[in-house]
């Protein structure tokens, strides 16, 4: 069933929005997507979609065992990392929520190499990815993007898709850049087009 669901997915599912090559949270806050038609779909619905984007994003290897409650740990923290996304392009006021959420992910684990002693090599750093906390470090790996992405240089290229009802996050790569994909662009072209044949306002 999940091999269904996977194939029907991958049918439907956009591209990699510009940026997404830069910030894997941008990627990760894409997973999820509304799309015309009434279509949507959620790269992370089930533990075994959901750990084949850890393991393409280099956040887990393949002996990691996912579970439901892991894969809702990561939609949690998607729909946070998109809310203050959102609050960024709206130049708005974050949630409080969002931010501790994020916050949370960012210290669930420790951030730098622990000093370790090895009989063969002696005194050494080493960055420690137990399995059974392989997903706190997928977390907090994309909440320390997300807060890099929002604090950074890049912030302002930070856009909305403008094609609805695509949900959407991309980087402005430039000034006319406004669609996540070729096919909102093409989206977009077509209703203007049609627009102006018929003579209807844009």
């Amino acid at each position: 069933m999940d091999d269904t669901l996977a194939t029907d997915t991958a049918r439907i599912a956009l591209p990699p929005a510009p940026g997404a090559d830069q910030y894997r949270s941008l990627d990760f806050a894409n997973t999820a997507a509304t799309l015309p038609a009434g279509q949507s779909y959620d790269l992370l619905s089930t533990p075994g979609s959901a750990m084949r984007w850890l393991t393409a994003h280099d956040l887990a290897t393949p002996d990691v065992r996912l579970y439901e409650v892991c894969a809702q740990r990561m939609r949690t923290l998607r729909t946070h990392i998109r809310a203050l996304f959102a609050a960024r392009v709206d130049s708005t006021t974050p949630a409080q929520g969002s931010l501790r959420a994020v916050n949370e992910a960012l210290t669930a684990v420790p951030t730098a190499p622990l000093l370790d002693w090895d009989a063969a090599e002696g005194l050494r750093r080493v960055q420690a990815h137990p399995v059974d906390r392989a997903v706190n470090h997928a977390l907090a790996t994309l909440a320390a993007d997300a807060a890099d992405l929002l604090t950074g240089p890049d912030a302002g290229l930070l856009a909305s898709c403008g094609s609805a009802p695509c949900d959407r996050f991309l980087m402005r790569t430039h000034g006319r850049r406004h669609w996540c994909s070729t096919r909102c662009g093409d989206r977009v072209r077509a209703a203007r087009a049609y627009a102006r044949r018929s003579g209807a306002p844009d």
